[in-house]
């Protein structure tokens, strides 16, 4: 099988979209008083990045070897013990996981103090499909209400909770992984509604902070 996320990752290291935002930022602001955090799905090492420039001993996973993490494994199994960590954290990347509540479990089980997830926020089912037509490996974008019981069901308590608009541009969108022809097309007409005249599609992001134990 072709490691997709392997070839993409200089993409995704020199992603505008990923290597800033609110969202990141937010991150780093709930990663106070932690002193050791994981980052999983580490992807282009944006979270680390922050979060190293912020203090914190960063240790970086991802199941992509082109990704170049500390360790490679997939979210849903993560090789490390118990509390290994102050902090775990992922963002941009759980819509991908193969088992969301297994990865939210292995994020819970391995975070001593706070666990930290940021993702695409569920646009409806015209927006998943166009998720799919972009990118086959797509799993799916989930609601507020679906990330809350995710925690529940993994014994976190949810501290905070916030959705942020976080346009991004679309043809970008598109290109990173190599959506083209009649896919890209019906995409674009599946996510009209959402793309200005200035070519910037409008999604947010939901960032959730929990608490184990």
């Amino acid at each position: 099988m072709t490691d997709v996320w392997s070839d993409r990752a200089e993409v995704y290291r020199s992603s505008k979209a990923h290597s800033e935002g609110a969202d990141l930022d937010l991150v780093v602001e709930w990663a106070a008083g932690c002193a050791t955090a994981l980052d999983v799905a580490t992807g282009g090492g944006h979270v680390a990045r922050r979060l190293r420039d912020a203090g914190l001993a960063v240790t970086t996973c991802d199941s992509s070897p082109g990704m170049v993490p500390d360790v490679i494994c997939f979210a849903e199994e993560l090789l490390f013990a118990d509390a290994s960590f102050d902090l775990a954290v992922t963002r941009v990347a759980a819509h991908y996981f193969v088992d969301v509540a297994a990865s939210v479990r292995e994020l819970a089980r391995v975070a001593g103090r706070r666990v930290i997830v940021v993702d695409t926020l569920y646009m409806g089912e015209d927006g998943e499909l166009a998720e799919v037509l972009r990118d086959p490996s797509h799993g799916r974008n989930l609601t507020e209400e679906e990330w809350r019981g995710h925690f529940a069901a993994a014994g976190l308590t949810v501290e905070d909770v916030r959705v942020l608009d976080v346009p991004i541009e679309f043809r970008p969108w598109l290109e990173r992984t190599g959506a083209t022809g009649e896919d890209a097309q019906r995409a674009r007409e599946l996510l009209a509604d959402r793309v200005g005249a200035d070519g910037m599609l409008a999604m947010e992001r939901i960032a959730l902070r929990g608490r184990p134990g």
